[in-house]
Formats: C-alpha cells, structure tokens, sequence
C-alpha cells in the first residue's frame, strides 16, 4: 500500500498528464489510482479482479472505465503492464517502481518478483558487445511450483 503523499503525487501527474492530453479529469479515473496503489506494492492485478475489489467497495464504475484509465496510467507512467504467457494483462503501480523481473509458476500461477544485480552485468556485457546502450530489460522466469499444498495449486 503506497503512502498518502505518493497517491496524491500520482493523483498530480495524473491530472497534468489529463490536461496535455485534453482529456477529462472524472472521479472514477482517480478512484482507480485510489485502488491501483492502496494494493500491496509487489500485487499484480488484472481488470476483472480490479473492477470486483472496485464493486465490492461500492464504486460505481465500469470494466471500460477500469480498461481505459489503466491504459493511460501506463502511458503516464503510473502503472506498468505485463503480459504473463497465457494470463491475461497484470498491472501494478509504478510510481514507487524499482526495476524487477518475475518467476511465474507454471503449476499454481503465483508471480514472485525479484531483482538481482547479476543481471546488469550481463546488459552492460550485451551493451558491449552489441555496441549498444542498453536502457532497458524485461525477464519472466517460468518454473513448476515446489510449494506443498499450495494454496494457489490449479487443478489440470
């Protein structure tokens, strides 16, 4: 859950970011950032699941609303999306973001986030060798779940 000053501050660049763009500036647009950050910082959440903790706490807002205003939270830069293999589009806050990459189990779904500084070796070797400065990466581990009686556990 972000701090209130980061909300207000994503709340900020939000409404500049709506004003360049000429577009409206609604009340259910800012309740999705209310809901986007009040989630644990390491969440990833997807539309639905979105629009259900939206409903559930008696928002009136629409699956469109929720689509639309993520999508331009990740062109301002207050969302990140990721596309899992075959899930459906996660997003989680990124005011706050510090780089990361992702294991996904392939057997209950569950998503870990972790950052190791092996890797940037590895971008400034490719950098080297690629005569290249490299500005960016994206990592999805994928392996099968060890966890006894995992909660998350799909049946297949």
């Amino acid at each position: 859950m972000a701090e209130k000053s980061v909300v207000d501050k994503a709340k900020k660049i939000f409404e500049n970011y709506l004003a360049r763009q000429g577009s409206r500036k609604t009340p259910e647009r800012f309740s999705v950032i209310d809901e986007l950050y009040a989630l644990p910082q390491d969440e990833h959440i997807d539309v639905e699941g979105l629009f259900l903790l939206m409903r559930n706490k008696g928002y009136s807002i629409s699956r469109a609303t929720i689509y639309n205003t993520l999508d331009l939270l990740v062109e301002c830069g207050l969302a990140v999306k990721h596309q899992f293999k075959d899930k459906v589009a996660l997003y989680e806050q990124a005011l706050t973001y510090k780089h990361h990459d992702h294991h996904v189990c392939n057997q209950c779904r569950k998503i870990r986030e972790f950052s190791d500084e092996r890797l940037n070796l590895i971008k400034e070797a490719m950098g080297r060798e690629f005569e290249s400065t490299i500005t960016s990466h994206s990592l999805v581990l994928y392996g099968d779940c060890k966890i006894p009686d995992c909660d998350n556990l799909r049946i297949i």
